[in-house]
Parts: C-alpha cells; structure tokens; sequence
C-alpha cells in the first residue's frame, strides 16, 4: 500500500510505466474522497511549449528514488482526457477518466466527487 503521508514528496517525480518508458513529471497527486487514499495523478506530459496534464491511476503503482512506476502503458496514460497544466478537472469531466483506463467509477451520494487533489 502507498503511504498517503508521502504524497506531497512525489511531486516533479518521473512517472514510468511498467516497462521504465518514461511517461512525464507527476505534477499532483489525488485521493478517492471516499477513503482518503491516493488514487490518481496527473503527470505533465509534452513539448516544453504545449506542455499538458493527464491522469494516471496510482494503483499498483510503485515508489523508488526519483520516480513513480504505474502499472499503465505510456500510449495508453497519454491518449487520456487531458486538461491544461493550469486547469482544473471539471467535475462532469471526471467519469471519462475513469472510462478511458475501464475503472468503475463512484461519486459520492450526494453527488460530489470521486477525486481529490492533494
């Protein structure tokens, strides 16, 4: 299980798939509402001009020295809905997310959000 304490460290890690391919820079990390645990991250990915963030879900994902390796390949984690790196994810936004990497998704009773950003 990932320390959720650890989380604030990540940030300007490298994410990498499986393989070690390097996917880009984890920019956030962000938590299921419903048990306080991380479960997504956004990682800047592109040309320094038309930088970008997409989401990448953290489980099965794995912390070293300098990176986050995620259980998901690089083509797949760049084809993601993406949003600008100064962008918030609109709520009516997230179920995409979530359909593009085939995870069931649950927001909240009432409504709210399923992810938090961290």
């Amino acid at each position: 299980m990932i320390q959720s304490t650890d989380i604030r460290e990540w940030r300007t890690h490298d994410v990498v798939d499986a393989g070690g391919h390097k996917i880009g820079t984890l920019e956030a990390v962000y938590v299921d509402t419903s048990t306080d645990e991380p479960a997504m991250a956004t990682v800047q990915v592109g040309l320094p001009t038309r930088r970008h963030l997409v989401f990448v879900p953290l489980n099965g994902a794995v912390v070293g020295p300098g990176y986050v390796k995620v259980d998901y390949e690089r083509s797949l984690v760049k084809k993601c809905p993406s949003l600008g790196t100064d962008d918030v994810l609109p709520a009516e936004d997230e179920a995409a997310v979530f359909a593009h990497y085939g995870l069931p998704y649950q927001p909240g009773a009432n409504g709210e959000r399923q992810l938090a950003r961290r």
